[in-house]
């Protein structure tokens, strides 16, 4: 949908398209677009995102394994250099703001994690991660399909924030909304002469939900706003938010927190991941130590301000389309590949270590030349939701997967 005041199959464009509502208007709509409040009891899942294919490798380092640095002798990370882990990984120093959340088991890695199917083109992977239905004909998206299992449908229950647009993830009937930021989130056009919140409200009164649901719904969640942009904001607890985009995106996730908002799943991005050349070494001012300081930064402010008492109810988990190859290039970065890590943070996770079947990177045990996908990223986020989100069985969003066994979440 291009013009910012109309209406769509994809919902309601506003604030000149940097806020929308999302969901599909349409075949598979329900009366669950009616926006009362459900009841979810559950933590609120925070999926952040990394476009462009996150390096695994130089996060989450196999230190212990000898074929990593035969691969990788220009841009590998030294054992010196690892801030923590244990005698097979250690974490980047680019992680180092979040070091403390590893130390008192609040964060945790997963390894030689994928997907199935996999691809090397950044559409096409991303695409698949999100449906994360792969040889089946479903269409949405998997935090729709969650969403729609928690009966959570406030006006506020699912949010992408940030600069990107809805993607995949939430595509689907339970109706989400998307805003640049919560400060900005206005309807188009609206303004003192210009009722047309008033308007869209007298339109759809007697529509049926079929054709309401969408533009009545983006009326709550700009209602339910509403005091939250009366109010400037001060993170609690001295938290510092990074001036990043995702600085900016997980302070308003932080925001509608502690409102008790509604928020139950919230979707952020951060990108830049994509390292063919010049990925450099684990200094400060080399590409991937700047980049992952910058993402540690956000997260650390994140859960500072949100304090243990918030932590305990939420949990933030790391995506991204594919990892990287093995061996680095003659540019000094890495190119498209496959088994990639996670990060997983919140209160309810076992943390301070890496959870892994690990393949080893001998040559024999290679995917093509990439680290071999051992576990299902599914599996890992299927453990999340069942553990701490209150989500029964995974079928109905990820079929035919099981949950991992880890332990990595404990059990509300």
């Amino acid at each position: 949908m291009h013009s910012c005041s109309g209406f769509s199959r994809r919902g309601l464009l506003a604030a000149g398209g940097t806020a929308a509502l999302t969901g599909l208007v349409g075949e598979g709509l329900s009366t669950r677009l009616a926006y009362a409040s459900g009841t979810y009891t559950g933590d609120t899942l925070v999926v952040l995102s990394l476009r462009g294919g996150f390096d695994g490798l130089s996060a989450i380092a196999p230190i212990g394994d000898p074929e990593y640095y035969r691969a990788r002798p220009g841009i590998a990370l030294p054992k010196t250099q690892a801030i923590a882990g244990d005698t097979m990984f250690g974490l980047h120093p680019g992680l180092s703001p979040l070091l403390p959340m590893w130390k008192n088991g609040q964060l945790a890695a997963v390894h030689a994690v994928g997907q199935p199917n996999p691809s090397r083109s950044h559409f096409d992977a991303m695409e698949e991660m999100e449906r994360a239905a792969a040889g089946t004909s479903v269409r949405t998206g998997w935090l729709d399909r969650m969403l729609g299992l928690t009966g959570a449908t406030g006006p506020l229950a699912g949010v992408s924030l940030g600069t990107a647009m809805p993607n995949r993830l939430l595509t689907g009937p339970a109706v989400d909304v998307s805003m640049r930021s919560i400060d900005t989130f206005t309807l188009s056009g609206e303004g003192e002469n210009r009722p047309v919140a008033a308007a869209l409200r007298a339109m759809y009164a007697s529509a049926p939900p079929l054709l309401s649901g969408p533009a009545l719904a983006a009326d709550a969640a700009l209602t339910a706003t509403t005091s939250l942009r009366a109010n400037a904001y001060t993170p609690a607890n001295g938290s510092a938010y990074p001036k990043t985009a995702l600085g900016d995106a997980l302070r308003d996730v932080a925001r509608l927190i502690k409102a008790n908002a509604g928020l139950t799943v919230a979707a952020v991005d951060s990108g830049d991941w994509d390292m063919h050349e010049g990925l450099g070494t684990a200094v400060k001012g080399q590409r991937m130590y700047d980049t992952l300081y910058d993402v540690s930064l956000a997260l650390a402010a994140f859960a500072a301000d949100l304090g243990p008492a918030s932590m305990k109810n939420v949990t933030v988990v790391t995506v991204s389309e594919f990892g990287r190859r093995v061996a680095e290039n003659a540019s000094r970065g890495v190119d498209h590949g496959h088994g990639n890590a996670m990060l997983v943070m919140g209160g309810g996770i076992r943390g301070g270590k890496v959870y892994t079947k690990w393949p080893t990177l001998a040559p024999a045990a290679l995917a093509d030349g990439d680290l071999a996908a051992t576990t299902d990223y599914r599996s890992v986020i299927g453990e999340i939701l069942q553990k701490r989100c209150g989500i029964g069985s995974l079928s109905a969003i990820f079929p035919e997967i099981s949950p991992s066994s880890f332990g990595l979440a404990i059990a509300r």
